[in-house]
């Protein structure tokens, strides 16, 4: 028997509240069929109020696909697919995420989806920004649009966890409280279409975004960053985002085949931590 929730729609770009259910307990297979229907739909759902642990967190998981592999972060101890965002409330190190992404774009088959449950909030701060790139897409000008649908975006992690990256080895040695594993593997690079389907929907999106992208497969490299740049500001202009407050318990599931995201600040002197699982693509 399917288990009735409330969709409450954010009224921003993006982004919806789900209440009704107690995600402590298993959900019957039509309420994971009438929630994937509502992820889709709107990207980013939050789920507040939620006493869940990270057996919960585990499971919940699943039902959206099998778990994604997690490069360059090791797992919190005792579990494999979980990882801990986590910040100090002396922590000095640069805020962690702060940059729009999508997650693990630089794999060759990237996540389809990212949990994250908020343990430990401070009172103030430390929103989470999404921008909604369904609708970025639909706002490029029509000869814009045209320019970058055959364009192949190259990306690689190079920029943040390679031994001379933002979160490299300088970094590891500093009070970072995250469990960052710096590599050289960060230097590869995979390429992914700039515009792409979504495998589910069939809409079309912009994937990815400068910070991961690196370049453009057989552009120059100042064009390309020019152009990345051009696009990035319609990408992420206010009236395709969606804020979230956190608040202790709330559980987010968001789409990173259809939204970029960024971490923001705002709590020095508090404590924060939230679990996070990767999802990957079916």
């Amino acid at each position: 028997m399917t288990m009735p929730f409330d969709v409450t729609p954010s009224g921003q770009a993006c982004g919806a509240t789900i209440t009704g259910l107690d995600l402590t307990r298993p959900l019957d297979p039509g309420s994971v069929t009438a929630l994937r229907a509502a992820w889709l739909e709107h990207a980013v759902l939050a789920f507040p109020r939620q006493a869940m642990n990270d057996d919960h967190l585990e499971r919940f998981s699943r039902y959206f696909g099998p778990f994604g592999d997690d490069p360059f972060i090791a797992p919190i101890p005792g579990r494999e697919h979980i990882i801990a965002v986590s910040r100090r409330a002396d922590e000095q190190a640069p805020l962690f995420a702060e940059n729009w992404h999508t997650d693990w774009s630089f794999q060759a088959t990237p996540p389809a989806g990212t949990c994250l449950l908020g343990i430990t909030i401070p009172p103030r701060g430390g929103d989470t920004l999404f921008a909604d790139q369904r609708a970025a897409w639909a706002g490029l000008p029509a000869d814009l649009r045209e320019r970058l649908r055959p364009l192949r975006a190259i990306h690689s992690a190079r920029g943040g966890y390679a031994p001379e990256g933002l979160y490299g080895e300088a970094d590891r040695a500093g009070d970072r409280s995250m469990a960052i594993r710096p590599s050289a593997d960060a230097l590869a690079t995979q390429v992914h279409p700039l515009v792409r389907t979504h495998p589910e929907t069939g809409e079309e999106v912009l994937y990815g975004c400068l910070g991961y992208i690196i370049g453009i497969e057989g552009m120059a490299e100042t064009e390309a960053m020019e152009l990345l740049l051009e696009i990035l500001d319609w990408q992420t202009r206010e009236a395709v985002q969606y804020r979230h407050e956190w608040e202790p318990g709330t559980l987010l599931l968001w789409d990173n085949r259809s939204v970029l995201h960024r971490a923001t600040g705002g709590y020095e002197g508090h404590d924060r931590l939230l679990h996070r699982t990767t999802i990957a693509a079916a």
